[in-house]
């Protein structure tokens, strides 16, 4: 497997960037959709409405976000599928895992690209 790249859809889009997957379940304020370059949008993968605003991007948080979000990727058979496609795309080149939170280490596509490695 290819590494899994993580980068901010706020940032350029770089040829090395290869597929571009945005894994937030809402669309990001201000980004256009032709400007965000996104080759797939996984909203469903994203954290659900409830996680996210108990997380609040507080990093006092961040473990127990972590822990509870992979324990809702993985306990669903939807997001554990979409999972395994993102895998499979890193398998056959560069993945980058697109998101918006301001925090660059205490993310949710932080939590993906760990979980994918581990598979």
């Amino acid at each position: 497997m290819n590494p899994i790249r993580i980068k901010r859809i706020y940032e350029e889009e770089e040829p090395a960037d290869g597929r571009r997957i945005l894994v937030d379940r809402i669309w990001p304020r201000g980004v256009s959709k032709d400007k965000a370059a996104v080759d797939e949008w996984l909203k469903e993968i994203g954290p659900s409405h409830e996680l996210r605003k108990w997380f609040g991007h507080k990093r006092e948080n961040y473990e127990e976000f972590k822990d509870r979000y992979m324990k809702e990727v993985l306990e669903s058979e939807e997001r554990s599928r979409l999972l395994r496609q993102i895998r499979s795309w890193a398998e056959e080149g560069t993945v980058t895992l697109l998101y918006a939170a301001k925090d660059r280490e205490c993310n949710q596509a932080v939590v993906l690209a760990e979980l994918l490695s581990s598979l």
